[in-house]
């Protein structure tokens, strides 16, 4: 059986993120309120949840958010939060915890250990999820040439990917507009494209995701970059 961690580090974790999680999730769920119900099972959290969000604090403990000071499992356990809400099961929410651990914590030898310890399902939806796999920055393709190799494979996603994929790109956005209400649009320099790409892209992910509308926040994600771009006075090129 696989090693999956020192479950004890979970309540370490919910301290660390805090009161900035809960607001997080509590933002998100005012995004979607009452999500649809498919009729599918109610999902019974395991110690591999547990473990998983244990990891990901782990891996991601020396993280912020960019440009503040939040602990970047806040933005984890929002996406997974959200998640669940709109009806993820176990391996799904496992992948919310861990969407951006490949992309910032290791790469493909960091896919593995998900792999191992988690599955072939948690590791495939991770894979889908991360625009990049090195472990160095600098040999990141360019940021254009990145996204728009992630819309493509976004177009083929399957219902899994589009719930995780939307629900992080969601609470990026309410960040986004948290911060250019508070701080103004300078805020939006600690990015690494100008605000009309930004708009564009998330523009195109939800286009992307149109087809799981009815499964995953996508309408909530197209309403989140209406008003983003209304803030900073911006259309999405």
């Amino acid at each position: 059986m696989a090693d999956y961690g020192n479950t004890g580090m979970v309540a370490d974790a919910i301290r660390k993120a805090g009161r900035v999680a809960f607001a997080g999730v509590v933002f998100a769920l005012r995004w979607s309120p009452h999500p649809p119900s498919k009729g599918l099972p109610v999902s019974i959290l395991t110690d591999r949840f547990a473990a998983a969000l244990a990891y990901a604090e782990g891996l991601h403990r020396r993280q912020t958010r960019k440009g503040n000071d939040i602990p970047y499992i806040a933005h984890l356990m929002t996406v997974c939060a959200t998640v669940l809400e709109w009806g993820g099961g176990e391996d799904v929410a496992i992948a919310a915890l861990l969407h951006d651990a490949v992309e910032d914590q290791g790469g493909l030898e960091t896919l593995a250990i998900i792999r191992e310890r988690f599955g072939d399902q948690v590791a495939d939806i991770v894979a889908a999820c991360s625009d990049s796999v090195t472990t160095d920055p600098a040999a990141k393709a360019p940021w254009l040439e990145r996204k728009q190799a992630h819309l493509d494979k976004l177009a083929k996603a399957g219902r899994a990917v589009a719930m995780v994929t939307a629900a992080d790109k969601l609470h990026n956005l309410q960040a986004m507009i948290r911060d250019v209400r508070r701080d103004g649009p300078q805020t939006m320099a600690r990015f690494n494209a100008a605000p009309d790409r930004i708009v564009w892209f998330h523009n195109e992910v939800a286009r992307a995701l149109a087809p799981h509308r009815d499964f995953a926040p996508v309408a909530e994600m197209t309403e989140a970059t209406r008003m983003l771009a209304e803030l900073l006075g911006v259309g999405g090129r």
